[in-house]
């Protein structure tokens, strides 16, 4: 599960980043973290793909989400005991600390 999400966050955080330092110019004196290599690598992605290159960042971000859903997925697929089991802690937990502010509340308000 470990390299999962390693194999699954390393692109995602690589990718995030040198987008985020591209599209703000933030270069550091490196050509591929300014914004024209940004542009210049989404008018290729838009040429190969035959698509308009504004639109790809948007893609690239929904397919991100749509895949950090299957991961987290998969992970509470793997975890559902743990998950349920604390659910039932807390839920259970919560019932009994009711009931002892009920009971509290009553002998409270006893003569």
């Amino acid at each position: 599960m470990k390299w999962l999400l390693i194999l699954w966050g390393g692109p995602v955080l690589f990718l995030t980043s040198w987008y985020t330092l591209s599209y703000n110019d933030i270069s550091f004196g490196i050509f591929m973290l300014s914004r024209e290599a940004n542009d210049l690598v989404f008018q290729m992605y838009g040429n190969v793909l035959g698509i308009d290159p504004e639109t790809i960042p948007l893609l690239v971000a929904r397919a991100m989400i749509f895949d950090s859903f299957i991961v987290f997925g998969l992970i509470a697929l793997r975890k559902r005991k743990a998950i349920l089991a604390r659910y039932r802690r807390r839920n259970d937990q919560s019932s009994v600390d009711a009931a002892a502010r009920a009971s509290d509340v009553s002998l409270s308000s006893a003569p």
